[in-house]
């Protein structure tokens, strides 16, 4: 998964006429790297999707902008906009996420 680097770049993928899925983690979380060894293989099943991964304390103001309280968290981006938020306490198994994201494609999930 590629890091997101800047303000700029965070922009642009959001932007995306397609869904993009931003990881809210910190190098210290224990739970993010729990998160991070099972986090290929759903990347793999859901190609239609990009993830990035977000330092929540290197970028504090999008994590504040956005709403993130907890790590790690997944925001699911759609042309610019914040259509989702899959809270930590949520995102602990690769059950967890799978279903998450299977929402998505779904047509109530269509926002």
């Amino acid at each position: 998964m590629n890091r997101i680097e800047n303000e700029a770049q965070f922009q642009e993928q959001i932007g995306q006429d397609s869904y993009t899925i931003m990881k809210f983690d910190a190098t210290w979380c224990p739970d993010c790297k729990n998160l991070d060894r099972f986090i290929g293989d759903i990347i793999s099943e859901n190609s239609d999707k990009s993830f990035f991964a977000v330092d929540s304390e290197q970028f504090e103001t999008l994590a504040e902008k956005y709403d993130v309280r907890g790590i790690p968290s997944l925001l699911v981006f759609k042309n610019g906009e914040k259509l989702d938020h899959l809270h930590s306490k949520f995102a602990k198994t690769p059950a967890q996420i799978r279903e998450y994201l299977s929402k998505l494609d779904t047509p109530s999930g269509d926002q």
